[in-house]
């Protein structure tokens, strides 16, 4: 893995903020409002509307973000779709750096600065709630080799720290969110960009594992901070249409990066015990969720093509 030191840069880098938002105005116009209070300003602020229908446009309309542009897809593409067009957009345009977040944190004054002070293909500014607490998820831990490990994150930041004054200054994590990711251009030389046949959940997994197996680390950066304006609810209905798609790219990760075929083939097993427990627990929608799951991500055992590097530039003739 490249390790990562303090230093001051050579010459600055060139930074891009991607934002995906949908339908969550209120929250984008506190995110924005941090970016612009912001000690060192990014150099650009891609923001991409995924065809929201409240007043989303109102709040971009207003806002005096330096460097913002605003990116209108035509239909809902989801987080992974919206983060493909936003981060394949920022490096088409050549920039450095490109700091990926949703639209529910507020990044504190100095938590660019701190970032440029650390030398890392992949960092991560660190995440606590609206009452200062930690509450940083990024794995530091991420098990694809333990066939009964019902989900790969075995531990994280929050759980071996609880504190961020109990952090060092920087942590190794093994997998993190869309929430403060910072990459450099050289990763997405390498490995493209994020997997928009996600929609939602998982596509952030799926992008750091691949930075990883690509020899490229991951450092969280203590002293880079992040607000979380809203309090973390992973339980969501796993048999409603959010359930689908917390069943299908879990399971994508599982055929896609499993490190043996116990591990590979998982998914089909709880899949079963799912089906089986369907009577007393999420019913015939949940089953009926889980198995159209785990068949349509056994289809998506290979990324997107979407996702590939671009192609080196052809030099000019003569």
């Amino acid at each position: 893995m490249s390790a990562a030191t303090s230093r001051p840069p050579a010459r600055p880098d060139k930074v891009a903020v991607v934002v995906v938002t949908y339908n969550r105005a209120d929250l984008l116009a506190r995110m924005l409002a941090g970016l612009a209070a912001l000690d060192h300003p990014a150099d650009a602020v891609f923001v991409v509307d995924n065809a929201s229908t409240d007043h989303t446009r109102d709040v971009l309309d207003a806002a005096t973000v330096p460097g913002l542009v605003t990116i209108h897809s035509e239909e809902n593409v989801g987080g992974a779709g919206g983060f493909h067009l936003g981060l394949s957009t920022a490096y088409d345009e050549g920039y450095d750096v490109m700091w990926l977040m949703d639209d529910d944190v507020v990044p504190a004054p100095d938590c660019l600065t701190r970032l440029l002070e650390v030398d890392g293909p992949c960092l991560i500014a660190v995440r606590e709630d609206r009452a200062g607490a930690l509450v940083e998820k990024a794995a530091t831990r991420f098990d694809l080799s333990t066939p009964w490990a019902i989900r790969p994150k075995a531990s994280s930041v929050e759980s071996d720290y609880g504190t961020r004054a109990a952090m060092p200054a920087t942590v190794e994590v093994q997998n993190a969110a869309f929430e403060g990711f910072w990459v450099r251009r050289e990763v997405v030389d390498r490995i493209g960009f994020p997997d928009p046949s996600f929609f939602i959940f998982y596509d952030d997994v799926d992008y750091v594992v691949r930075a990883r197996r690509a020899g490229f680390g991951v450092l969280a950066v203590r002293d880079a901070v992040l607000v979380r304006q809203l309090d973390f609810d992973q339980q969501h209905d796993l048999a409603g249409w959010k359930g689908y798609y917390m069943y299908r790219n879990l399971f994508a990760v599982h055929f896609r990066y499993g490190e043996n075929p116990l591990v590979r083939f998982k998914p089909w097993l709880i899949a079963l015990v799912v089906v089986l427990l369907s009577p007393v627990r999420g019913g015939r929608a949940e089953a009926g969720n889980v198995i159209r799951a785990v068949r349509d991500a056994h289809r998506m055992r290979q990324p997107d093509p979407s996702t590939r590097p671009r192609p080196p530039a052809r030099p000019d003739a003569g």
